[in-house]
């Protein structure tokens, strides 16, 4: 018997507006709407997009030393978090590899987490098994979770408060929208500005029709969620990030902070810190995460096998899909690093045949974030 797909608190208007419902990490999410994914994919770009991302987990670490408890899990630097700053992290395992990715936020008298959806009930065990006496794990049950993304974003959440208009790129604060108390970033997941608000689960529904009022705004599902992601070459987790990846393999150097690495003054002291620290170093790893475009019109999807022009299979692909902004397919992808000098010719094994590619600095369009 199929297990119960849960309901994120925007489910019925999900289903008033003509989403097209799929299971998705154990929820029943809309994979797109009445425009379309590539209609939908490019409205973001231009104007603004609304996502439901409520299926994911928020938390909160409360203590002192939060910072430090967590800092023990990840190689990003958070005892250093300003209050009021969101910084992207990942669970690492004695392995060197990623168990999940996550952003962490300081508010201050507590951290704020959110972790993938299907990772949920891992990541909670994990942080759980880790505390020390003085810190405690809060589940947050009764919040939702929108993103508003897009270069019109922040003209249309300025209406609800003008403060969003001081906050730049991965800043974080607790404010009212409509009335409603908020946590709010300016962060996202699809290259472009924009916010990601944790809203009351009572209200969401409040929220959201008062953002889907202004004309530049539209809802955006996960088809076209996937498609603006992968263009702006971020990482899917279970897809193009997984337990036995590293992050030096998965070209996420920028993510460990400076003084978590050997000669930083609060070097290592995270789950497989010396394989990752290694590597760092040495630089001698086999394989790495890099992006493809496609030189014919044919998507090449996930799974595809990639070869050298003498036939030899080279790497796989992790996510790939048709860029709409771009015009062409992309794919990321990791593969034997002799051959991921940006420029390379490279095969996508595809329904028997094989399509040329050629490796390409990531991201594929322009992230677009507001830096001030």
């Amino acid at each position: 018997m199929s297990e119960q797909l849960l309901m994120t608190p925007l489910h019925s208007m999900h289903v008033e507006m003509g989403g097209k419902m799929v299971p998705f990490a154990g929820y029943d999410m809309p994979v797109q709407y009445a425009l379309g994914v590539r209609k939908e994919h490019l409205h973001c770009r231009e104007a603004a997009g609304l996502f439901d991302v409520s299926h994911m987990g928020q938390l909160r670490l409360i203590g002192e030393k939060a910072p430090h408890v967590m800092e023990s899990l990840v190689p990003a630097d958070i005892i250093d978090l300003p209050v009021g700053k969101q910084r992207y992290a990942f669970f690492t395992n004695e392995q060197g590899g990623i168990n999940d990715d996550l952003m962490v936020t300081n508010f201050g008298d507590h951290l704020f987490i959110v972790v993938n959806a299907a990772c949920k009930a891992e990541d909670i065990a994990h942080l759980q098994a880790n505390l020390s006496a003085d810190v405690r794990l809060e589940v947050i049950e009764d919040r939702a979770l929108l993103a508003l993304q897009g270069p019109q974003a922040a003209q249309v959440l300025a209406n609800l408060n003008p403060m969003i208009n001081e906050m730049v790129f991965m800043d974080a604060a607790i404010i009212q929208l409509a009335g409603i108390e908020c946590y709010v970033s300016r962060s996202g997941y699809t290259g472009e500005d924009g916010f990601e608000i944790s809203v009351p689960a009572k209200n969401a529904q409040a929220l959201a029709g008062e953002l889907l009022a202004f004309t530049e705004v539209e809802w955006i599902g996960l088809g076209a969620r996937d498609s603006l992601r992968l263009e702006c070459g971020l990482c899917l987790y279970g897809h193009d990030l997984d337990p036995t990846t590293t992050p030096v393999e998965a070209n996420l150097l920028w993510a460990i902070g400076n003084v978590r690495r050997y000669d930083g003054n609060r070097s290592g002291g995270f789950p497989g810190a010396e394989l990752i620290l290694e590597q760092i170093k040495t630089k001698n790893i086999n394989r790495k995460r890099i992006g493809v475009v496609g030189n014919t019109k044919a998507p090449v999807r996930e799974g595809s096998k990639l070869f050298d022009g003498a036939d030899n299979e080279i790497g796989i692909v992790t996510s790939g899909t048709f860029g709409p902004s771009k015009g062409l397919p992309v794919a990321m992808a990791y593969m034997d690093t002799n051959f991921i000098a940006i420029g390379t010719e490279i095969f996508a094994e595809v329904r028997g045949k094989k399509l040329s590619m050629t490796v390409e600095k990531m991201p594929f369009v322009p992230q677009r974030y507001h830096r001030g």
